[in-house]
C-alpha cells in the first residue's frame, strides 16, 4: 500500500466503493464517473506504479479477469462491444499512479469517443521498430 493513493485506500477499505468483483490479487469496481454504465475498473491490492513495475503474473491475472469481467458485462448488460483501456505514464493519459484498468461496455448508439490520427511508416521501418522492440523482450 502507499501513502495518498486514492487506489490503495479503495483497497484497504478506507474509502468506500461498489466492489463487483475481488480476489487475493486483485479488486474490480465501479467507476464513479462511468463512461457508461457497468464501466468498470480493475485494480491490482499491491501498489505498481504502472505496467512497468508490474511482475508477470499479475500482469496475467488482470488480464484473465478483464476477459471475464467482458463477458459479464455482455451478458449482464446487453451491451455490443467492450474497451479495455490502460494508460501508463502521464503522457499516455495516466492520472492516478496506481496501475488499473478500465474495462468498458460499449453500445452503437453511445456517446464514448476513443480516437487518434493515424500514421505510417517509411519503407523498411516498421521492421526496424519491431527489431528494436524484439531485442529488449
Amino acid at each position: 500500500m502507499s501513502n495518498n493513493c486514492i487506489f490503495c485506500s479503495i483497497i484497504g477499505n478506507e474509502i468506500s466503493s461498489t466492489t463487483i468483483y475481488e480476489d487475493a490479487v486483485v479488486k474490480v469496481i465501479t467507476d464513479i464517473s462511468p463512461a457508461n454504465k457497468g464501466h468498470a475498473i480493475i485494480i491490482p491490492k499491491k501498489h505498481f506504479k504502472d505496467i512497468f513495475e508490474m511482475d508477470e503474473d499479475t500482469a496475467s491475472h488482470i488480464f484473465t479477469i478483464a476477459s471475464k469481467i467482458s463477458k459479464a458485462m455482455k451478458e449482464a448488460l446487453n451491451c455490443d462491444g467492450i474497451n479495455i483501456l490502460q494508460n501508463n505514464g502521464e503522457a499516455a493519459g495516466q492520472t492516478v499512479f496506481h496501475f488499473h484498468m478500465h474495462v468498458i461496455p460499449r453500445y452503437l448508439d453511445d456517446t464514448v469517443t476513443i480516437s487518434w490520427k493515424t500514421g505510417s511508416y517509411s519503407q523498411g521501418e516498421a521492421e526496424k521498430v519491431a527489431e528494436n522492440i524484439r531485442n529488449k523482450m
